[in-house]
């Protein structure tokens, strides 16, 4: 398995019986592609030439590297449309609408992403949304006209953890980016060792937010701020395919309930575009750690 920095090391040694590579030769490096992903590179099978050489670190040598394989996640849109009305779902690159869907009401949905696409639009009574794509899947949550959605043209504010410390690891404090948070610490992506989400959940910078113990955190603001977006990850290979709740209330009313899948090898683009919230809170099925960078509002 690769380590953090993305490089797969083989012990090799002519001598120890517990290196993987023990004898000159012939070898083949095949690489374990997760399913539904691709190898970009089309070099995930490589093969290399191992001569002895006494008195090299491991009695042999190989004559050159192997080279970097590319894997691409799959990219997907997602979501669901509540039972108040159809809507359209447009895909669009480079400002040419790629494919149209009329989504029915009760409908749930999800379409693999052509590669040039850069936006998804919504359009229906009260449903009018508009993203702009990341390299990543994206869920947009329940679809629906009594959710005020954010304007197709409003500021956006992107919230990064990198400034909430500059070592490792500090719970964040409250008043950071004038939100009040629950049971959220910040760290560096690679502080943890052996853990796969925290190094692919981090999209911008060097640190990431993550629910502490995997209990229940928030983050939240007496003055109401629009809840545009946010990339989510499981920690943990051992959690792939934990299911994740996202729950928004204004005031005391509860607005937006939505569950999405996590995953240790990917973040999750989860972009409800809601107008006015108070409060949110993530929550894990089985209280695995979550996740959290890049943090989208609207104020």
């Amino acid at each position: 398995r690769t380590n953090n920095a993305g490089f797969a090391n083989f012990p090799m040694s002519v001598k120890s019986r517990k290196a993987v590579i023990r004898k000159p030769g012939n070898w083949r490096f095949v690489v374990s592609v997760p399913p539904g992903w691709q190898a970009k590179s089309e070099n995930d099978i490589q093969s290399r030439h191992f001569l002895p050489l006494p008195g090299s670190p491991a009695g042999m040598v190989s004559q050159e590297m192997l080279l970097p394989v590319g894997l691409a996640p799959p990219r997907r849109v997602s979501g669901r449309v509540a039972g108040d009305g159809p809507a359209t779902l447009s895909v669009s690159g480079d400002g040419h609408v790629l494919e149209a869907r009329t989504l029915a009401p009760g409908a749930v949905f999800s379409f693999d992403l052509a590669e040039e696409a850069d936006t998804v639009s919504i359009s229906g009574e009260g449903l009018e949304r508009r993203l702009t794509l990341s390299p990543y899947s994206a869920d947009l949550g329940l679809l629906s006209a009594q959710r005020a959605g954010i304007a197709t043209d409003a500021a956006l504010e992107t919230i990064g953890f990198d400034d909430v410390t500059s070592r490792t690891f500090r719970k964040i404090p409250a008043g950071h980016a004038g939100l009040a948070w629950r049971n959220l610490n910040a760290m560096a992506r690679d502080y943890t060792k052996d853990s796969q989400g925290y190094v692919n959940g981090n999209v911008s910078g060097d640190h990431v937010l993550y629910t502490s113990s995997g209990l229940p955190a928030e983050f939240s603001c007496e003055r109401p701020f629009g809840f545009h977006s946010v990339m989510l990850s499981a920690a943990w290979l051992a959690s792939e395919g934990e299911v994740a709740l996202i729950e928004s209330w204004l005031g005391e009313q509860l607005i937006a309930s939505d569950q999405i899948t996590l995953s240790a090898l990917t973040p999750l683009h989860y972009a409800p575009m809601l107008k006015a919230v108070t409060r949110v809170r993530l929550s894990t099925k089985h209280y695995w750690q979550m996740v959290v960078d890049d943090l989208v509002l609207t104020r």
